[in-house]
């Protein structure tokens, strides 16, 4: 798929703590290492848009 077609992968959890997710530390290795290999990363900081626009709905309620 990766030389034909765009793959985004989204989550929560940070890069660094996938390790524990995943468990076995080869295994991690090796789906971390295809699917950061040829990638951008976008890593996004601050307060999540739908907890500020859910503050905001209820102010208006």
């Amino acid at each position: 798929r990766q030389p034909k077609r765009s793959t985004k992968i989204n989550s929560k959890i940070p890069v660094k703590e996938w390790y524990d997710i995943i468990g076995e530390k080869t295994i991690a290795d090796a789906v971390l290492d295809r699917i950061v290999h040829h990638s951008i990363r976008v890593e996004l900081f601050g307060e999540s848009m739908r907890r500020r626009n859910s503050k905001i709905e209820n102010v208006f309620l």
